[in-house]
Order: structure tokens, then C-alpha cells, then sequence
């Protein structure tokens, strides 16, 4: 009877695979940057290719520093920072409410809401290092997506507005009020937005811009260091430093 309805079971399993379902979504967990995952069905699973992000946001990341994980879906990226950071304060937003359940079940201290807006006040001016995978896919270019990530994973994570750079143009000006002085925000973006997105940081006053690559040597992610006179503006910098 055991055997029977363990080969009743497996079959269900396969049966939601070949439809296409997230292997992540089916046996509710994923490996991201070495840890275990737990990644609940309607939750954007974490990909391979965004962890060459994560550990160069935790290099970044001092012993005793504060961090930022917007749009943290499942918390996979916060929580490998608190892991490779046990003494820094990390802390994931989010705004899919079942999102939030699975990163907290994962160990994050998430707050729901829309990017910074749930972040509590004594962060500002105060958060050392900011990261994100940020919805960046243009809305046009959908159609593009492998057929099982436009059948099952949340729009919402993904989308981007017209030409993909909505959140991430909103991401880069409120990041001013948040980081400290010489503090680095890291983006995942696509790759045909890496040039764009480069001059948007250097517009808005981060220095030492320069392009992350993942296990491939993709280009991935830009990353800049929040220089002196960008954070002096207005909302920026009413909070004290992190202690490093």
C-alpha cells in the first residue's frame, strides 16, 4: 500500500513538471549561494545566475553593517547575507504578501510594502549596502520568456514598465535617502540595459560604477558607491552611519 501510494505521489509530481511547473515550486525548495531555500508555489524562485550579486553584495557588506534587499521574493539573497554577515542587520521588503510568508519562514526579517517605503526610519542615511533583483523586464518582451516562466511565475516580479526601467529608475533616486555616504547599491538588470543603467548611476552621483558578471560571464548587475555630494541632498543622510 506504502509503495502504491508513493508511486501515486511521483506521478502527480511528474504530471506537474511536465506542465511546465517550477521544479523549485514542487519540491518547495531551491539552492541559491550554497544554502537551502524554501520557495512556496507563487513565489519567484531564485536563479543561479543572481548569485555572483549576492556575494559580491556580502564583500561588500561590513561585519557589523546594514544591508537592504528589495523586492526579496523568497529572501534568498538576504539570506545569504545574513549568513555570511551574522552580525549585520539585513533586512528584506517586499510587497507579495505570499512572498513575505516564504522569505520569513526562510529566517528574513522582512517588512511588507513597495521597495523602501516599509524600511523602518532610523535606516535612512544609515544602510551600507543596497541590492535588488528589481522587476526589469520590459513589458514588450514578454513573448521572449522561456513558455513555463510566462505560464507560472508572478508577473509582478518581473515587469519592468515599457522599456524595463521603471522600478529600476525609482530604485536608483530613492536609494539617495537611504545609503550612507560611500554606501553601494547592485542591481541585476538585462544585459542590453547594463549601458543605461551605468550612466543612470553616474548621473545620479555614485562613483566607481562598473558591470557584475555572473558564472557565465554575462554581464548581470551594476554596481556604484554612493559618493559625498549625491548623498547631501535633500532626505539624504538623517541618519547615522553603520558602526564598521
Amino acid at each position: 500500500m506504502a509503495r502504491a501510494t508513493d508511486d501515486h505521489e511521483l506521478a502527480q509530481l511528474v504530471a506537474r513538471r511536465v506542465t511546465g511547473e517550477p521544479l523549485a515550486w514542487i519540491t518547495g525548495r531551491a539552492p541559491f549561494c550554497g544554502l537551502d531555500i524554501v520557495v512556496d508555489p507563487g513565489v519567484y524562485v531564485p536563479r543561479w545566475q543572481s548569485e555572483s550579486l549576492a556575494r559580491r553584495a556580502g564583500d561588500l557588506l561590513p561585519t557589523t553593517g546594514a544591508a537592504v534587499d528589495l523586492c526579496t521574493g523568497s529572501g534568498a539573497i538576504a539570506r545569504f547575507l545574513a549568513t555570511a554577515r551574522p552580525d549585520a542587520r539585513v533586512v528584506g521588503t517586499e510587497l507579495d504578501p505570499v512572498a513575505c510568508d516564504c522569505a520569513a519562514r526562510n529566517g528574513v526579517d522582512v517588512r511588507s510594502g513597495h521597495l523602501f517605503d516599509p524600511l523602518p526610519a532610523e535606516l535612512a542615511g544609515a544602510v551600507d549596502v543596497v541590492v535588488g533583483v528589481v522587476p526589469y523586464v520590459p513589458t514588450g518582451a514578454f513573448h521572449l520568456l522561456p513558455r513555463d516562466v510566462l505560464a507560472f511565475e508572478p508577473r509582478a516580479a518581473l515587469d519592468g514598465g515599457r522599456d524595463g526601467s521603471a522600478v529600476v529608475a525609482e530604485v536608483v533616486a530613492d536609494s539617495l535617502r537611504w545609503l550612507r555616504p560611500g554606501g553601494w547599491l547592485l542591481l541585476e538588470v538585462g544585459g542590453d540595459q547594463i549601458g543605461p543603467v551605468r550612466q543612470l548611476f553616474t548621473a545620479t552621483g555614485f562613483d566607481r560604477v562598473s558591470v557584475l558578471t555572473d558564472g557565465d560571464g554575462d554581464p548581470r548587475a551594476v554596481e556604484g558607491r554612493l559618493g559625498r555630494r549625491a548623498s547631501d541632498g535633500p532626505g539624504a543622510g538623517s541618519g547615522q552611519a553603520s558602526s564598521r
